[in-house]
Order: C-alpha cells, then sequence, then structure tokens
C-alpha cells in the first residue's frame, strides 16, 4: 500500500459545493488499472482521474478517467479539474498551452481568465435516426414533436444532443430513465435574450446499470458548442447546468474560427492523501 496525494475539486463554479466534483489522485503510474477502478468506485463520483507521466513528449501529464463503471477516453470538467490540480501542485507546461494525454489522443488548454480546453472532434456527429429519437423521447416523457432537432454529440462518452423549445422546457423534463435506456441524451434550451446565460443542459446517461443525471458536463457542452455556436447561438456564450439538481454550474463556450473553447471556474475543496 502507497500514499498518493490526492485532490477534490470543484469544477464549473466559482462558488464551492456549487458545480461537479472530480477526484484526482496524483503520480499515478504505481497503481494497476484495477486500484484505479476500484477507487472510482468507491468514490462514487461521476469520474474519478489518475494524473501520470506522459507518453508522448508532447504533452505535459497523461491523465486516465474513471466512472463507476468503467474508462472513458475523454471528459470535459474531469479534464479542467485534473489540469486545475497538476498546474496547483506545480505544474510548469513546456509551451504557452496546457497539453493533455488522454484516451482521445492530445488535448489543448488554454489559461486565461479561467481554464479551457479545447474541444476534441466528434467521434461521431450528424443527424439521429428516427427509431433512436422516438426512444428518446419516451425516456424523456416527451412528445416526438417537442423535440425540435438533434444531433450526435458523441467526443467519446456518446451523447446525443437534443433542442427543445427553450431552457423552460428543458427545466420540466422528469425523465423515465428505466425507458431511456442505454441513451446518454444532453438537452438543451434557449433563455430569453438578455438573460444571464444563453441556454439550459441537462446530460442524463446510465452508469453499471444505474441511471444518473450529471450535475455540469464539460464533455457534451462542448459537442452542443461545435453543433449550435455561430449558427443557433452565439459565437460566445455562457451556459447554465445544474438548476434541478440545486447547483450553479457555468459553462463558458467560444468558438474561435473552426475550434470551439470550453472553459469553468475551478476550486480545490479537499486536499490530503489516499493509500492504495
Amino acid at each position: 500500500m502507497t500514499d498518493y496525494e490526492f485532490r477534490q475539486v470543484d469544477v464549473f463554479t466559482d462558488e464551492p459545493l456549487l458545480g461537479n466534483p472530480v477526484a484526482v489522485v496524483h503520480g499515478a503510474d504505481g497503481l494497476t488499472d484495477e486500484q484505479m477502478a476500484a477507487f472510482a468506485r468507491w468514490t462514487n463520483l461521476s469520474e474519478t482521474t489518475f494524473l501520470l507521466a506522459p507518453t508522448d513528449p508532447a504533452a505535459d501529464y497523461r491523465l486516465r478517467i474513471f466512472t463507476v463503471g468503467g474508462e472513458l477516453p475523454f471528459a470535459g470538467h474531469p479534464t479542467l479539474g485534473s489540469a486545475h490540480v497538476w498546474l496547483e501542485a506545480g505544474g510548469e507546461p513546456q509551451g504557452a498551452s496546457l497539453v493533455q494525454e488522454c484516451g482521445v489522443g492530445l488535448v489543448e488548454l488554454r489559461r486565461d481568465e479561467r481554464i479551457a480546453f479545447a474541444a476534441p472532434e466528434l467521434i461521431r456527429g450528424g443527424e439521429v435516426g428516427e427509431e433512436t429519437l422516438e426512444g428518446i423521447a419516451r425516456g424523456l416523457r416527451l412528445g416526438r414533436d417537442d423535440i425540435l432537432d438533434a444531433r450526435w454529440c458523441d467526443n467519446g462518452p456518446g451523447w446525443v444532443g437534443v433542442l427543445l423549445a427553450d431552457a423552460d422546457a428543458v427545466l420540466a423534463v422528469t425523465p423515465d430513465h428505466a425507458a431511456l435506456g442505454d441513451h446518454k441524451v444532453g438537452l438543451v434550451g434557449a433563455y430569453p435574450e438578455g438573460s444571464e446565460c444563453a441556454v439550459e443542459v441537462r446530460a442524463f446517461y446510465p452508469a453499471d446499470g444505474v441511471a444518473f443525471e450529471d450535475p455540469v458536463t464539460g464533455s457534451l457542452n462542448a459537442a452542443l458548442g461545435q453543433w449550435l455556436a455561430g449558427s443557433q447561438l452565439p459565437e460566445a456564450y455562457v451556459a447554465s447546468q445544474g438548476t434541478v439538481m440545486k447547483r450553479r454550474g457555468r459553462v463558458h463556450v467560444e468558438r474561435v474560427a473552426d475550434q470551439v473553447w470550453v472553459g469553468g471556474d475551478t476550486l480545490t475543496t479537499i486536499r490530503g492523501t489516499v493509500n492504495l
């Protein structure tokens, strides 16, 4: 058994306990896959991450991301929270940007007012089949006509993005998780012009046979930005997420030319060691 430095970070909030937490273990090169998976199950958070030495010389560090049900190639709030931890612990990037190595390859992060990651290319995009949409509508307890548009928004986790009439429609959804099945669904609807946030977002997903709503979801917001920023939404906007769960997530999305950036505030809430 070895002691590893450990921090828990609240992501997409500038106030503690109102964002989405991620558990981060430093210097985890000595841990086995089984140990990582077991610790992720034990934390019972949406994601637990492990910082390791990079294998690609262009990267500053390598990140492995686990849910309670297994490993993900990429996820947004763990990327931001882990970058925060790496920097807070004294990490020095090789260049002006921070470069993370993970399952989808190299992910660039910039450090301005807040940390932001460059949205990775979609593994799957485009229109969603009618049979899938009908199943999603049933799972959301909506009529098929309530779904104004939908796109595959899969940059690793497997999201389907679903556009509803407005933010109130998103907030009113009470899903039937059993009917939703294996679909990982992200809802988005606009607030009136002039509101604090441009849209409300919600994310529903199954993991290890259990249904969840995610408090604030970087990967989903990245893909929604690739779909909507500069077309149905401004090129730069703020998304609200977590309202129904009594959180106050704020996701800053910006399109610069062909690249979408997703940023959020990050706060360390727990520091200590874990014996693994």
